[in-house]
């Protein structure tokens, strides 16, 4: 009885007038499981999915920036549902002077910043897609109608359910926008004054069949912005091929087929070499990019890559690219070609770091996720900062600096991951933005910290959320991606955070790394949904996190957790051991883990942790006691700053400590008669 006596009681007030913050998800926020996608947040045994796959001729028209190119598509319907219509994204249409985007975006209060003076040259500008064709398999025209950033195919007969299959196909031109003043997917850059040596660059640049889901239907949300809401997509296998100057190297998704034709016996030698280098070779080297910018081709070339199981295609082109690769081999034997490309004005900042950060983030992310499936990855300079695609990537720094070297690192190894999240675990950014981007910013913090465990990563550690999660006005992580507020903090910094706690303080490393590893594995080349993963992390854990999410993920409150009052407790029985209890108060709303320290006047210290389940019965108050014939000195909530929580000033407690003795009957808990 009295080592009964000795344990730690925990002792719980009045019920709190606040919400449960342990109550099930199940008829609240979380779809309910079906054939499709079942209770452990796995596909279930009718999983189905779309099938559309591409073979695309393009031209690149130098002198008017110009791409005209024609597609012709297979549509497989795995559906049950037959499809009179189709839907198909025209996402340049975002460019158009009456496009939603820009007649539903209101002005910012204040100065004008570099941004908001591009936007103000993009409302200037008149681009868009312009559909010259849509033809069916036989060459008749078929009625169409653009909404938007939207185009709606009428089909002569709907496509069969479960394979039912339609070819057609759509020829198509669109205007590049200038990079630097105006910014864009489909964009150039030139150098020189006469707009002859250029970086182009290609994405979001042809038409695409928008997503058709067992959860949604057709998924026909219009394209806002970018750089919010980018992608909602189908898998497919792609054939694409691009006529440019004869001059020009090409960058783009996939594998490049015609090598022979379009790249010199000694560049075919050097990428073969590359396959086996320890560092990056030269494919093109800085010299032969400098000789290419003083005369323009008149001839062309053409480009064929062929891509398969991808959701996207993206490709840049110029003369003045350098290029240069070096292999990556996966734990399964295969070798990934990781490549750059970047003008001289680059140097040499690119030729240090670009390739190099790819292999680091090839070796590095498979450890969490799983092998990289694709046979190339990818990194381009470019003035559009980061924007991902399948097997490739732009990214802007250029300056050697360290500012530079930071910049041009973190961009990479973030890109890197988007090549698994969204482009392999298929997550629609366009409804939810922490579903890639957050997870994404948690496995760039990981690549940053094994690549210098000193680095200064701008996302993950929990200390640097606070601010965020002090500010005003906030919505929560769950809002849909074109209506959030504080963009980066939230899509990114927040749900990266998160992930952080939930790996390194909730449930430890192996435990969090096998359940992404097993959320990601199902999920390859498939279409989750946010309660996909929250089930599927619970179930491989083995812990209900419903409260976790709750906090982080559906409010706005934040983390501060108050040491209020620390007592000494005596027991009339002497032979029983004094104790400490400690007075914990919830103020910022969000139920976490208690970590505090216990430093003693022998100079020992102790550190508790106690679970979030403390605060199952009363989320705003609690009292907890720890018994020991040692003497407090000092105790200390979250010491290692692991919690995000907000005030540290009401975290330390040193006194004085009252005392009060109690009487040998433990208190009565909550529910005992």
């Amino acid at each position: 009885m009295i080592k009964a006596l000795l344990i730690a009681w925990l002792w719980v007030g009045t019920a709190a007038a606040a919400e449960d913050p342990f109550r099930q998800f199940d008829t609240e926020h979380w779809s309910a499981p079906n054939d499709y996608r079942n209770a452990a947040g796995l596909p279930g045994p009718k999983y189905w999915q779309q099938q559309v796959d591409y073979d695309i001729q393009a031209r690149l028209d130098e002198s008017r920036k110009e791409i005209t190119g024609r597609a012709g598509i297979r549509y497989r319907n795995n559906s049950p549902d037959e499809l009179r219509y189709l839907w198909l994204h025209l996402d340049d249409n975002v460019n158009r002077r009456d496009s939603l985007s820009r007649l539903s975006r209101p002005a910012v209060p204040g100065s004008l910043r570099p941004a908001a003076l591009q936007r103000l040259q993009r409302d200037n500008w008149d681009g868009g897609v312009v559909i010259k064709s849509v033809r069916d398999g036989a060459g008749k025209s078929l009625q169409f109608r653009i909404v938007d950033t939207l185009m709606r195919v009428e089909v002569p007969a709907p496509i069969a359910a479960n394979g039912g299959e339609f070819q057609f196909s759509i020829e198509w031109s669109s205007r590049l926008l200038d990079a630097r003043n105006i910014g864009g997917f489909g964009a150039y850059e030139c150098f020189d004054a006469a707009a002859r040596d250029c970086l182009y660059l290609a994405g979001m640049w042809f038409p695409r069949l928008a997503v058709y889901s067992d959860f949604e239907g057709w998924h026909n949300r219009q394209f806002l912005a970018a750089g919010g809401g980018e992608f909602a997509l189908e898998f497919g296998d792609y054939r694409v091929s691009l006529t440019v100057p004869a001059d020009h190297v090409v960058a783009a998704t996939g594998e490049l087929t015609n090598a022979s034709q379009v790249l010199t016996s000694a560049q075919r030698e050097r990428l073969t070499r590359a396959r086996d280098a320890s560092e990056p070779v030269f494919i093109v080297t800085p010299k032969e990019a400098r000789a290419a910018e003083k005369k323009t081709a008149v001839a062309e070339k053409t480009w064929i890559f062929q891509a398969n199981q991808v959701r996207d295609f993206a490709w840049a082109s110029s003369r003045k690219f350098i290029w240069d690769a070096m292999g990556v081999k996966q734990r399964d034997g295969r070798v990934v070609m990781a490549m750059s490309f970047y003008p001289n004005e680059a140097t040499p900042l690119w030729e240090k770091y670009s390739t190099r950060a790819i292999a680091h983030a090839l070796q590095v992310v498979p450890e969490i996720m799983f092998d990289y499936p694709y046979p190339t990855a990818q990194s381009v300079d470019s003035p559009l900062g980061g924007v991902e695609f399948p097997m490739i990537s732009f990214s802007s720094a250029r300056a050697d600096t360290d500012a530079g070297r930071i910049a041009l690192v973190g961009v990479v190894f973030h890109e890197i991951a988007h090549n698994y999240m969204p482009m392999i675990v298929n997550t629609d950014e366009r409804q939810w933005t922490w579903f890639d981007e957050g997870l994404v910013a948690f496995l760039q913090f990981q690549c940053e910290q094994r690549w210098d465990k000193h680095w200064p990563s701008g996302r993950g550690r929990p200390k640097d959320i606070v601010s965020y999660m002090l500010s005003s006005p906030q919505v929560p992580v769950m809002t849909q991606a074109d209506s959030l507020l504080q963009a980066s903090a939230n899509g990114y910094a927040k749900p990266a955070t998160a992930f952080n706690i939930l790996r390194e303080t909730i449930l430890g490393r192996d435990v969090f790394d096998q359940a992404l590893r097993e959320f990601a594995t199902a999920w390859r080349f498939k279409r989750p949904t946010p309660t996909d993963f929250f089930r599927s992390v619970e179930e491989s854990s083995g812990v209900d996190l419903d409260w976790f999410w709750r906090g982080w993920f559906h409010s706005t409150a934040h983390v501060d957790i108050a040491l209020e009052k620390v007592v000494l407790g005596r027991v009339e029985d002497p032979a029983l051991m004094p104790f400490y209890r400690f007075s914990f108060r919830n103020l910022g709303g969000v139920v976490m883990p208690i970590i505090v320290q216990l430093d003693f006047t022998d100079g020992t210290s102790q550190m508790l942790r106690l679970p979030a389940e403390i605060w199952r019965r009363n989320p705003d108050a609690v009292m907890w006691d720890f018994p020991t014939d040692k003497v407090l000195k000092a105790a200390r909530l979250d010491p290692l700053l692991e919690t995000a929580d907000a005030n540290t000033d009401n975290n330390v407690y040193s006194g004085p400590v009252e005392t009060q003795t109690f009487s040998a009957e433990p208190p009565r808990r909550v529910g005992s008669q």
